[in-house]
């Protein structure tokens, strides 16, 4: 075994601590991540799961102490997080920025569609109520690919680059990625927030394909391709977060640098 690894090598960890604090109890999973420099705790919004995060010499004791130090913030954290909004009967959720109420039609054919009444849109699924939320899920996903491939194809036409293929995803870190291959990736929340703001996404990946970073020559060129860019952003900063609380379900970071002597607490918050 090489001795790097020989090094780093450390008895069986535990996957995950418990922190109490004013009463209530959090399970805080642990990932040690050999480029690390801190002890760093972060929450997914779409998971709302705690992660702790070690440095390669860091210890469980040590992240454990740190963890209990930083209870009121993880508490406060999940507090101020969306209320989930999973996919039931009788549940609303925005499709392209518009309200819809899920309704199961249980003796009725088909899968998933959309219709109206004289009290708004619905979003319809067909068969037993178990299925509900896989079926709502899997119609979203289907309705985000469609919109997503169409805007990324026309954007590339504009631009004369050519997208090799556009899949979705739940994407937790980024709305949306590129490859250098011509792979396009996107959240597939995206088909809950309105139109403009999906189709800004779209030509941010397809601007990628000619401009492979962030530059001022790459702004400009998103702001061509998409006139709402501005507004687009604006949006997603208010609301992106919210988009986490529906179906299955980063939002913020505490981390303390390891070093040798006086070890002092940052918040990357």
């Amino acid at each position: 075994m090489p001795l790097r690894a020989l090094l780093y090598r450390r008895p069986t960890e535990p996957q995950a601590i418990e922190v109490v604090f004013d009463g209530a109890f959090y399970l805080v999973r642990l990932r040690r991540h050999r480029q690390a420099r801190r002890y760093t705790l972060r929450i997914q919004a779409a998971t709302r799961e705690v992660v702790l995060t070690l440095p390669p010499r860091g210890s469980v004791r040590e992240a454990k102490a740190f963890a209990d130090k930083h209870g009121g913030w993880i508490a406060g954290r999940l507090e101020r997080l969306p209320e989930a909004a999973p996919f039931a009967d009788g549940s609303e959720v925005p499709l392209r920025g518009v309200p819809h109420r899920i309704v199961n039609r249980r003796h009725e054919r088909g899968t998933v569609w959309t219709d109206t009444n004289g009290r708004g849109n619905l979003i319809c699924v067909a068969g037993e109520r178990p299925h509900l939320a896989r079926r709502v899920g899997d119609f979203l996903r289907r309705e985000a690919r469609r919109d997503l491939e169409v805007a990324s194809r026309r954007y590339a036409a504009k631009i004369g680059v050519v997208v090799k293929r556009v899949s979705v995803r739940d994407q937790t870190s980024r709305w949306g990625s590129c490859s250098t291959t011509g792979v396009l990736s996107f959240s597939w929340r995206l088909i809950l927030a309105p139109p403009f703001v999906l189709d800004y996404l779209a030509a941010h990946e397809v601007a990628h394909l000619a401009e492979m970073n962030h530059s001022p020559r790459f702004w400009r060129l998103v702001g061509r391709l998409c006139p709402q860019m501005q507004r687009a952003k604006v949006w997603l900063d208010v609301h992106g977060t919210d988009l986490h609380r529906y179906g299955e379900q980063d939002s913020g970071t505490i981390s303390r640098r390891k070093r040798r002597g006086p070890i002092s607490d940052e918040a990357d918050i």
